[in-house]
């Protein structure tokens, strides 16, 4: 079993979501891909924002570094605005 749970996460993620407003994220395939994402990146040679434990793999750093905060999954609208920025 993913300790934490998926639903663990997702509180995590949406937690700066007020009332009224979408969540971020609202099922699980969007955690699976924000990880997965992050872990490639880790495998790719960026650091781990979290301590490296012996034998971590990177999915579990990444997974670990959402729980803590250390990284976030962007609204559509957060989205389009950094991307706006880079233009």
């Amino acid at each position: 079993m993913l300790h934490p749970s998926y639903s663990d996460l997702m509180k995590v993620v949406n937690s700066g979501v007020k009332e009224g407003e979408d969540k971020i994220v609202s099922s699980r395939y969007s955690i699976v891909m924000a990880t997965a994402k992050r872990a490639r990146q880790i495998i790719a040679g960026d650091e781990p924002m979290v301590n490296m434990k012996t034998g971590m793999k990177p999915l579990s750093a990444a997974v670990e570094e959402l729980n803590e905060g250390k990284i976030r999954i962007l609204s559509e609208e957060e989205a389009a605005a950094e991307l706006g920025e880079e233009e």
